[in-house]
């Protein structure tokens, strides 16, 4: 069994869904060492989140936005924790609902992700800069 762990820095990204799954794969050439085995990355903050979604039609990602702004508007006036601005409160709160991690399975070298399915950076705030993730492979 082996198992190595990359801290990786994500290049700053305006608000929205970002596909990073080449980006990360670019930053773990030993993920070419495994031929089985799981890859957990964990994003290092509370104002962004990680999924898997569609990778091919961009609609989707400026759609889960809009879904979101909605669902978690900016507006509302019963947010105590707006010191960093409107986008503040509401970053946090779409953050604990789409989740900080996800994993992906390894296969020969390489992500097993459906044939449609990508790494999204979801990116919560107006002016969120660079992202720390951890991604962490356990396998043979």
């Amino acid at each position: 069994m082996k198992v190595i762990q990359e801290e990786i820095t994500l290049s700053a990204k305006q608000r929205g869904f970002h596909l990073i799954t080449k980006e990360v794969l670019d930053k773990i050439p030993a993920l070419k060492d495994f031929k089985s085995g799981i890859a957990h990355i964990f994003i290092q903050h509370t104002s962004a989140s990680l999924s898997i979604n569609e990778n091919a039609d961009p609609d989707v990602r400026s759609d889960m936005e809009k879904y979101f702004n909605i669902a978690v508007p900016e507006d509302a006036d019963y947010y105590e924790h707006t010191a960093e601005g409107p986008d503040d409160m509401t970053s946090h709160i779409k953050a604990t609902i789409i989740g900080s991690s996800v994993s992906v399975p390894v296969s020969d070298g390489d992500f097993n992700l459906g044939t449609w399915q990508g790494i999204y950076l979801c990116e919560h705030r107006n002016h969120g800069g660079r992202r720390r993730i951890v991604v962490t492979v356990i396998g043979e």
